[in-house]
């Protein structure tokens, strides 16, 4: 089946616009609830359901009972396995976009949007199961199915280790349904399409694929060799016969608890919150958490937690009224990889790319996307010409996940790594032997490195030249001003005025002075202006931009720091260079390297004599309140930059670490912090807000006891 865009308006007839809409609905519903791997992405599959759910509501006629808006899972999977009548409905949820979705339910299910207290959870993007247990012992696994009958996997099952065979605890029911999620770690995922591939097969495209096609194996060894797991979250059918009910089982929340008594997994992030503020600051929480979990999640569920209140809202057809499907903004889409090409980097090393239709993903256009090596390329299996998963997360690169195998045609062709550099036409080698990256080792005069070096030096981690981006570098080099970087520094009214790029086109009048065509533009002597401004910028930024192979701003502060000066670090040995903390002995040689070269050399001279600073003088007017001290920031702060934040630290003689460990002192933390903080809340390191951080730069640890 091939790629299915989204809906764009519905037909000038409505029958048969619904007609498409149901087929459409109904096979991608068969796909991904059976053993095909489905063709589209959830979101597209989520526009088509949307549209179809909106003619029904303009078009009452239409809506039949047998329509897919009606029904849960799917009717048309047919697996081989026996099939098992749930002794209580699997029902499924109804679905929220945006956040007025959510407050508009919340006005829904009570007279004020604070009147139910609400139990919010993550949605795992896995296949729903019922797990039935008598007397305690596990008797049967089944697969939601259509929601009143599944498949029995009951074998498949037992050999998912966090699913106890017998429940523990006081409280155990005559019989109970369990009602959970079974997912495939995102870990051992990847590891498992690294072995498909070696094998010469074809990869999964996502963790809940893989899942669903784990616990549907029909030899049980099979699945016992993937490590599939659960969280469970409801209850099904329920006797407790001559048990003593739970006093817990009266809410949600307290069903959670009965659930991990009884030796269940249960969701650490699980939350029980009263009106519209709290729960969207959850939400928003979460998503930004949403790659630190072990699992994949597409969304949130909000759950009134009181029960009777619950059976008092009741249900529609297909799904409670008093839950609903809080999803997350899709990142992850298909779309059509057009081409496979290479892109030489500043430090000579040449990086696949993936062409793609133009597509939206996570709010921007996406056409390009990073394939990072010929390895990678091969480990995750694409083709040219493959319909791919690519994913975005805000504002990561994007990255192709993998192909959609179901989708191909037969006219997908495999990509092959050039042999010479397409820049310079320099034969591509590994630097050393076992090397993933293949690079061009024209350094010198390779016309790709050398413009990327240059932009590289515009860039706001290095020199932080606004005007000197990729365009402007490829223009400087291509008019022949720039042989490379050496000379960057000496530029003049009379080199732009050369270059086409930075000229005017024709006559103009601007604060009063008359500019004739051919003389430098605004632009051009912006660029002049930011050079003389980056002339001052300290010793670690100019280091940082000089590309040495593995230097990066973390490195570059240490060796500004330790030694002050660029003639101090070209004079230090190499154990001397290695003994600096965060510089180690892999930086330290490639530092050495670097300043074997000449004309390494002589670009460090020539900026030097252009007035580029090339030696940093301690400001002794600020105290050294942080000596000795890790901290590690994380998050937004209102007052400090990622750069500034750890230029305050490491200007009072503090470690500014990107990491956090025992050995950490602080953690100060920001507005949607993510792993790091609560990282730091297990390890007991304590936790600083802005207010409290600024207290610590002007004062020591002593500040914070006053």
């Amino acid at each position: 089946m091939s790629e299915t865009s989204a809906p764009t308006s519905q037909s000038d007839d409505p029958r048969a616009r619904h007609q498409d809409l149901v087929q459409q609905v109904e096979e991608h519903r068969a796909r991904y609830y059976g053993d095909d791997a489905p063709t589209i992405s959830d979101a597209q599959y989520d526009a088509l359901e949307r549209e179809l759910r909106e003619l029904e509501e303009a078009h009452p006629e239409l809506a039949e009972p047998d329509s897919p808006t009606q029904l849960v899972g799917s009717a048309r999977v047919e697996t081989g396995f026996a099939s098992v009548r749930h002794r209580e409905r699997m029902m499924s949820l109804d679905n929220a976009f945006s956040l007025d979705d959510v407050a508009a339910w919340l006005a829904r299910i009570g007279k004020e949007a604070g009147d139910h207290p609400i139990v919010c959870e993550p949605k795992i993007d896995g296949l729903s199961i019922s797990l039935t247990y008598e007397r305690g012992e596990l008797v049967r696994g089944v697969t939601r199915g259509d929601g009143t009958t599944g498949e029995d996997v009951t074998a498949n099952v037992r050999t998912i280790a966090t699913i106890p065979a017998t429940l523990s605890g006081r409280h155990v029911p005559e019989l109970v349904e369990i009602r959970g999620e079974v997912f495939l770690p995102v870990e051992a995922f990847e590891r498992l399409n690294e072995r498909l591939l070696e094998e010469g097969k074809a990869p999964y495209a996502n963790p809940r694929n893989t899942a669903a096609g784990s616990l549907r194996q029909k030899d049980a060894t099979v699945t016992a060799e993937r490590p599939l797991d659960v969280t469970t979250y409801a209850l099904g059918a329920l006797e407790w016969g001559a048990a003593r009910p739970h006093p817990s089982i009266g809410t949600q929340s307290g069903i959670y608890e009965v659930l991990a008594e009884w030796g269940l997994p249960v969701s650490a992030f699980t939350k029980v919150l009263r009106g519209i503020g709290p729960i969207e600051d959850y939400l928003e929480d979460l998503e930004a958490k949403r790659h630190d979990l072990v699992h994949e999640i597409d969304g949130a569920v909000l759950k009134v937690d009181d029960r009777a209140a619950q059976a008092e809202l009741g249900s529609t057809s297909r799904a409670p009224r008093w839950a609903i499907a809080y999803k997350f903004p899709p990142e992850e889409v298909h779309t059509r990889l057009e081409d496979i090409r290479v892109d030489v980097g500043r430090t000579g090393r040449v990086t696949p790319y993936g062409v793609m239709t133009p597509v939206l993903v996570a709010g921007s256009t996406v056409t390009y996307a990073t394939l990072h090596n010929r390895h990678e390329v091969k480990r995750k299996g694409v083709l040219i010409g493959d319909t791919v998963v690519l994913r975005k997360a805000g504002d990561v690169i994007p990255e192709i996940v993998g192909p959609v195998v179901a989708a191909r045609t037969g006219d997908e062709v495999e990509w092959q790594m050039p042999a010479e550099c397409p820049a310079c036409g320099t034969p591509l080698a590994e630097q050393k032997e076992g090397d993933k990256d293949l690079r061009c080792p024209n350094a010198q005069s390779c016309p790709a490195q050398i413009v990327d070096r240059i932009a590289f030096i515009g860039s706001r981690g290095a020199l932080d030249v606004e005007v000197l981006g990729e365009k402007a570098a490829a223009a400087l080099v291509e008019s022949g001003v720039l042989a490379n970087e050496a000379r960057l520094f000496d530029l003049a009214e009379a080199d732009l005025a050369t270059v086409p790029l930075f000229t005017l086109e024709s006559d103009s009048r601007k604060d009063g002075v008359e500019r004739k065509a051919g003389d430098v533009s605004t632009n051009g002597l912006r660029l002049l202006e930011n050079l003389a401004a980056a002339r001052e910028q300290p010793l670690w930024r100019v280091i940082v931009s000089l590309s040495i192979r593995h230097v990066g701003p973390t490195a570059s502060r240490a060796l500004a720091t330790a030694f002050e000066s660029m003639d101090a670090i070209r004079a230090a040995s190499e154990d001397e260079l290695a003994a600096v903390e965060g510089v180690g002995p892999v930086i330290a040689a490639s530092v050495k390297r670097w300043f074997e070269v000449d004309w390494h050399v002589e670009i460090v001279e020539a900026w030097a004599a252009a007035g580029v600073r090339m030696a940093d003088e301690r400001d002794e007017s600020v105290e050294r309140t942080l000596e000795g001290l890790t901290i590690v920031a994380t998050g937004s702060l209102e007052s400090f930059t990622r750069d500034s934040v750890k230029e305050a630290i490491i200007s009072r003689g503090g470690k500014a670490s990107s990491s956090v460990s025992k050995n950490t002192d602080y953690v100060v933390v920001g507005a949607n912090a993510g792993s790091k903080a609560a990282k730091a809340e297990s390890l007991g390191v304590p936790m600083l807000t802005e207010a409290q951080f600024e207290a610590l730069l002007a004062g020591g640890p002593a500040a914070l006891d006053a």
